[in-house]
């Protein structure tokens, strides 16, 4: 005859709740983490390629040729600002509930959706280099000519796609995810206070509740009574 135990074996979180919350449960924290990784990372990486060398190009000064070169933010500001933009969602996301919490998740998804769009179709660098050509040579109608791309707009797009993740699953998730906060919150009600029994015949209770500020000859039942 086998050995039977009359302890009962040590419950697990999937006997405590139903598999598919648990599963969306542990998805959701997996999320938190995967979120703000991506949107920390594409909003770095937006912020340091907009500030790359997008364009170059020749301008000429008579017989000669000068080289002109525009960074991502004089071809277009819009990537570096909405990745800042994105930055603020992402951390808002967890000052917020609900609702809220939805709108601030779409905030950061269309940041990030926006950014890629602007640096892909800002990419050309034509206009800033033919701004700055007008500048250097004195001569309004002055055009860039041997007009070149880097890679730089493409990365920057590339980093706005993460923070649109980033967003993507804030929207998915983020119903699940913490609230900054959330453990000091108070629902305005009066806290109860317990109050410890003291044994009269033991001198260290006494000396406790003392310490404690309470009177050790009061009944804690009659006061809570009153």
């Amino acid at each position: 005859m086998g050995y039977v135990s009359a302890v009962p074996p040590p419950r697990t979180d999937a006997d405590a709740e139903p598999e598919p919350e648990a599963r969306e449960r542990r998805g959701g924290r997996r999320s938190v983490a995967v979120a703000l990784l991506l949107g920390a990372l594409g909003a770095t990486v937006v912020l340091l390629a907009s500030g790359r060398t997008w364009a170059r190009g020749t301008a000429a000064i008579g017989s000669d040729a000068l080289l002109l070169t525009a960074d991502g933010r004089a071809v277009t500001g819009l990537p570096a600002a909405l990745a800042i933009v994105g930055l603020a969602a992402l951390v808002a996301v967890f000052a917020v509930r609900g609702r809220s919490r939805l709108l601030v998740s779409g905030l950061l998804a269309l940041s990030g959706l926006g950014a890629a769009l602007s640096a892909l179709f800002g990419a050309d660098g034509r206009r800033a280099l033919d701004a700055q050509a007008a500048r250097t040579t004195a001569d309004s109608a002055a055009h860039v000519a041997g007009l070149t791309q880097t890679t730089w707009p493409y990365v920057t797009a590339a980093g706005a796609v993460l923070i649109l993740a980033a967003g993507l699953l804030a929207l998915r998730f983020g119903r699940s995810w913490p609230s900054m906060g959330g453990r000091y919150e108070r629902d305005g009600s009066p806290r109860t206070r317990t109050v410890a029994a003291v044994d009269p015949d033991r001198p260290e209770d006494l000396w406790k509740a003392l310490d404690r500020g309470e009177d050790p000859t009061t009944d804690p039942g009659a006061d809570r009574a009153h």
